[in-house]
């Protein structure tokens, strides 16, 4: 289950104490702010694509939406997004609860600039109802990102 592989990263890690396990779903940004406490904007999503066959995660805050023209001068490609089935089997994450941990070798995270106006972020951990707190360092380090990108936009 893609919530042990992320329990076991965070345990070699040794800040599996931190994961936060909810009652209630928090598969959603509303949701997981509510079940966290903190505004739906520090929530940290990662969404899921395919660039030519290639599993990209992007990690962004939870106010934040892909800006189709920044996605394609980054990646050369209009976005898609995974379905529904292929979310699970390409990250090991169900919907809801796609992080950049404790992924399958292949994937690839990139952290959006979206998340540099927070001191600490909340990334879900693997499954619906969970996350962890992190600084962007922290988050910089379990994630093994790739790089810094700019592809969203924020509500103005």
């Amino acid at each position: 289950m893609s919530s042990e592989s992320v329990r076991k990263q965070f345990e070699e890690e040794g800040i599996a104490d931190r994961i936060m396990t909810f009652d209630s779903s928090s598969a959603t940004v509303e949701l997981a702010a509510q079940d966290i406490g903190c505004a739906p904007a520090e929530i940290c999503k990662t969404m899921a694509f395919d660039v030519d066959g290639r599993t990209v995660l992007i990690c962004m805050a939870g106010d934040a939406k892909i800006s189709n023209h920044a996605y394609k001068e980054k990646f050369h490609k209009k976005a898609k997004m995974l379905k529904g089935d292929e979310v699970a089997e390409r990250t090991s994450h169900p919907i809801g609860g796609v992080c950049p941990f404790g992924l399958p070798e292949g994937c690839e995270v990139y952290l959006d600039e979206s998340l540099k106006r927070f001191e600490y972020v909340y990334p879900a951990c693997g499954s619906v109802n969970n996350a962890v707190k992190l600084t962007l360092a922290e988050l910089e380090k379990y994630s093994g990102y790739q790089e810094w990108i700019s592809v969203t936009s924020l509500p103005e």
